[in-house]
């Protein structure tokens, strides 16, 4: 019999998943335990909420009661640290369960009255901004109960992060989490990755394309957040590949209301049928920014550069250029000139590389920033496979990195060079041939010009006495004396 044919026995099987009850249970099972036995990684996924470095266990199903009725969390997370204790409750769907918010009001009310810290909810939803819930619940709970949520490609991405890139001591462990990262990367295991632009999709490409889309209509906030959803979850899985934490790149008031960046997203969508985010990735030359045109069903990825603040036009651009040796040549080249308004000069990459003026306007004007581009085809589909439209946006962020931002280096002005010796010459200083006619005080004693040549005896037959000249010449250029 072939090996070939042989499959490998794995800590945690996706044999013998019946339902969704099921896949949720061992789902939640495989995940606690992981936890509890890599302390790394529990330590990964406590320490953002408040638990201590301390021992970590975790229980599935622990029975509370909540009066008359009994409760059952999937999970419990306990951490002790010396004499501090730190609990949070678990709930988790899996597959394309959503969260209830009857289950988690019943669920933080427990943790109201067993004194727990926190509330963690899993699943496959992925909130458009980070520390956003996807489930409304009562504020008024969250006042001694903390709520908080993980997708599932989050899970898997700080698992790998761990694994391969910020280590596990005991190489055992190490083991052990990589089938957890098995586990979760299998189909059936029900950690989905994003797969659905939701029911809203067709009508709102629809309003878009007729002109009637208005900033009331729900259709819009419901693809608005899905977008930006999908651009995280774009972030969680490069940030996989890189190894590294890349979030979307929002302001203050963006991550304290996110209504108001779902709010900014339809206002966009309405006016111009397009939607704007943009990825924050760590030592990237910029912002990655994502543009999903839905009029003219593209989808431009572009980042911002700053230019040279020294050196020529031309040298600027050759400097850009020269970055971009591996950037194919339909990126789009734009330069902005400092103090300017309006649209900068706009070039494909294969002209400016033949031509690099083409990018300068006006050569007086210093060039400031530059944006380079790539524009490519949005999918239709709302979910995923050929011809999709979440396929395409992930393609364009992925292959815009690759060939563009990781190979772009910000200025730097070169050192100053210590001069040597050789290279110091002295020069002398230059008299000013111009010479003031008004007499100063400052002015040093002025001789005649014919008592500047050499002295001659008035009678010819005298000898001239050099020794007398010399102390009368003396006496008559020192500054008198002040009595």
């Amino acid at each position: 019999m072939p090996e070939d044919s042989w499959h490998a026995a794995r800590l945690i099987p996706t044999s013998g998943i019946n339902g969704a009850e099921e896949q949720e249970r061992r789902a939640t099972s495989a995940l606690l335990a992981v936890m509890s036995a890599v302390r790394e990684f529990g330590r990964a996924i406590t320490q953002p909420y408040g638990a201590p470095a301390g021992s970590l266990q975790t229980f599935i199903e622990v029975p509370f009661t909540l009066g008359d009725a009994k409760c059952f969390p999937d999970g419990l997370i306990h951490v002790t640290r010396g004499q501090r204790q730190w609990n949070a409750l678990v709930e988790v769907k899996t597959g394309s369960n959503d969260l209830q918010a009857e289950q988690l009001d019943r669920y933080l009310d427990v943790a109201k009255e067993q004194g727990f810290d926190a509330l963690i909810t899993i699943s496959n939803e992925i909130p458009p901004v980070p520390g956003q819930h996807p489930t409304g619940v009562d504020k008024r709970k969250l006042k001694k109960v903390a709520l908080h949520h993980l997708p599932w490609s989050e899970v898997l991405t700080i698992a790998v992060m761990q694994k391969e890139y910020r280590g596990v001591a005991d190489p055992e462990q190490a083991w052990i989490l990589g089938e957890l990262i098995r586990y979760l990367e299998h189909p059936r295991s029900g950690a989905l990755e994003f797969s659905d632009m939701g029911s809203s999709w067709v009508r709102l490409r629809e309003a878009i394309g007729a002109g009637t889309l208005r900033a009331t209509d729900a259709v819009a906030a419901e693809v608005a957040a899905r977008f930006d959803a999908l651009v995280r979850f774009a972030g969680l899985k490069l940030g996989r590949k890189l190894g590294t934490e890349i979030v979307p790149a929002l302001n203050r008031r963006e991550l304290a209301e996110p209504a108001t960046r779902t709010q900014t997203l339809v206002s966009q969508l309405v006016t111009t049928g397009a939607m704007t985010s943009a990825l924050q990735i760590p030592g990237a030359i910029g912002a990655l920014y994502v543009t999903a045109d839905l009029r003219a069903s593209k989808v431009v990825c572009h980042v911002d550069v700053g230019a040279p603040r020294e050196g020529r036009p031309t040298t600027r651009v050759n400097w850009l250029v020269r970055q971009l040796a591996e950037a194919p040549e339909t990126v789009r080249v734009e330069s902005f000139a400092a103090y300017s308004r309006g649209p900068g000069h706009a070039e494909l990459l294969k002209s400016v590389r033949e031509k690099p003026a083409l990018l300068i306007g006006d050569p007086s004007k210093e060039l400031k920033t530059f944006r380079v581009a790539a524009t490519s085809a949005a999918g239709a589909k709302r979910g995923t496979g050929r011809g999709s439209f979440i396929d395409s946006v992930l393609e364009a962020i992925d292959g815009f990195y690759v060939q563009v931002i990781q190979n772009l280096r910000p200025w730097m002005p070169a050192p100053p060079k210590l001069r040597s010796q050789e290279e110091v010459v002295e020069v002398e200083p230059v008299r000013s041939a111009l010479v003031s006619t008004a007499i100063s005080s400052q002015d040093e004693p002025q001789i005649r010009p014919d008592a500047a040549a050499e002295p001659v005896a008035v009678n010819a037959e005298e000898p001239v006495d050099r020794e007398a000249t010399a102390e009368q010449e003396k006496s008559a250029t020192a500054p008198p004396m002040f009595n």
